[in-house]
């Protein structure tokens, strides 16, 4: 059941979308979600299931931001965020560049266009992954429409 919330609020969001899981013959990311179901368990709201890849999915109509998947996280990419803002980098790779490219399609390989056309300032490049400062994004989408790998997402989905 939903629960109601008042506007901005905030949900918990698993930094992964799973293309690891779509390259063949190459060793999966290590850095992102295991599928090991401690999340799911943890949530009392059942806002979290395993999505058709096997990593971690939060609904956000029945997420209350609690954080208590975020504690059980054994890799620490479920993270808590406002929802007024919409753009997420849905990769925690921190490979460089051609190794990210070998262990995911969609992995963020940070070659910091996302950085370069945020004119909010809002994107910096930390250990080879996109990380956006919520406070400073401006939601403008810019960064998911130039990012080449597309490991930057509009949670709305306008922007594709």
């Amino acid at each position: 059941m939903a629960v109601k919330k008042k506007f901005p609020y905030k949900a918990a969001f698993v930094a992964c979308n799973g293309g690891c899981r779509a390259t063949s013959g190459e060793q999966g990311c290590k850095d992102g979600c295991i599928g090991c179901k401690a999340c799911v368990s943890k949530c009392k709201f059942g806002a979290i299931s395993l999505n058709e890849y096997g990593v971690a999915e939060v609904d956000e109509e029945k997420c209350i931001g609690c954080g208590a998947c975020v504690k059980v996280c054994p890799q620490k990419i479920i993270h808590i965020h406002e929802c007024a803002n919409w753009m997420v980098v849905k990769c925690s790779n921190k490979s460089k560049g051609q190794e990210a490219k070998k262990q995911c399609q969609v992995s963020c390989i940070g070659c910091g266009i996302c950085q370069k056309t945020c004119t909010a300032e809002a994107i910096k490049v930390t250990d080879n992954c996109a990380v956006i400062n919520e406070d400073l994004c401006l939601s403008c989408g810019m960064c998911v429409v130039k990012c080449p790998r597309h490991a930057i997402y509009d949670l709305r989905g306008i922007i594709n």
